[in-house]
């Protein structure tokens, strides 16, 4: 990779307007925070990866011209290799969720759940802990995402957008299902079927986890949905604690998972999440 500083400099010094010029600084100190913490996690994460083929911080250093004390210091002080699980080339994480229609009004306008809320606040809260940015977006129905975008975390289940049911068919292992005993989850190898119980009068909910393809073929997104509402919160819950070994098992590529949480039946805030099923791989 080559970076033609010269050029990029070239270009701040024609800006004639001072406001304009401070302004393409600050974009380029960004980028250059962007492309750092993620040169760096790089860096660590193949230090990380040769260190457990048996190569030796010495035998590393010596033909990466870095010293043993450096390569300690980079294991110590690196940016978190598990920032990678959430797509974000440009370090911006964009959750998209769903907005729904009021129930029990005879005019039901849009509304973003407070279950869904959570699970944005609690999402950027771990992205900040892993030197992530992140924006939120809402999703108006019937549904339509734009899916082929680095970084994207969709929260929407799939009987709000027709486009994310026709997805998850690519998931030959776990599916949304719907009978006359309502919308439950369906393990498609051990025939297990999952029902919320929220549905039983339980303060809990089960979600589906997944990485899924987008549609141009050139990457991936984040999904989770719950049964109902509170899933999505449970799934972000369970990632705070077991995200590091999750990142470990499937580094970025698809999988897919089913997560079961319990909540405050008062303030709807988490309380316990785990998960409920193996972690499918999609590619072997």
């Amino acid at each position: 990779m080559h970076i033609d500083v010269s050029a990029v400099l070239a270009e701040i010094h024609r800006e004639t307007d001072l406001i304009q010029r401070i302004r393409r600084v600050g974009d380029v100190l960004s980028e250059i925070d962007v492309l750092t913490a993620e040169l760096g996690r790089i860096r660590l994460e193949d230090i990380e990866t040769l260190t457990s083929r048996g190569m030796s911080q010495n035998e590393i250093g010596r033909q990466t011209n870095l010293s043993s004390a450096r390569i300690s210091q980079l294991r110590k002080g690196g940016p978190p290799r598990e920032r990678a699980f959430f797509g974000a080339r440009d370090g911006m994480v964009i959750t998209a969720v769903a907005e729904k229609q009021e129930a029990g009004k005879a005019r039901p306008g849009p509304v973003v759940s407070i279950d869904d809320l959570q699970a944005y606040d609690r999402l950027r809260r771990l992205l900040e802990d892993l030197k992530l940015k992140s924006t939120y977006e809402i999703v108006q129905p019937p549904g339509e995402v734009r899916l082929n975008r680095d970084g994207l975390v969709l929260i929407c289940g799939p009987r709000h957008s027709p486009l994310i049911a026709q997805v998850l068919e690519a998931d030959d292992h776990l599916a949304f299902a719907q009978d006359p005993g309502g919308w439950h989850l369906v393990d498609r190898i051990t025939g297990q079927v999952y029902r919320s119980p929220e549905d039983q009068g339980e303060p809990g909910d089960i979600a589906y986890f997944g990485r899924l393809p987008r549609p141009d073929g050139k990457g991936t997104f984040l999904y989770l949905a719950g049964i109902h509402a509170a899933g999505a919160a449970g799934v972000i819950h369970y990632l705070e604690t077991a995200l590091v070994p999750l990142y470990q098992q499937v580094r970025t590529r698809r999988f897919s998972m089913l997560i079961s949480c319990r909540y405050d039946p008062d303030t709807h805030q988490i309380i316990s999440s785990e998960q409920i099923t193996p972690t499918y791989k999609h590619e072997g």
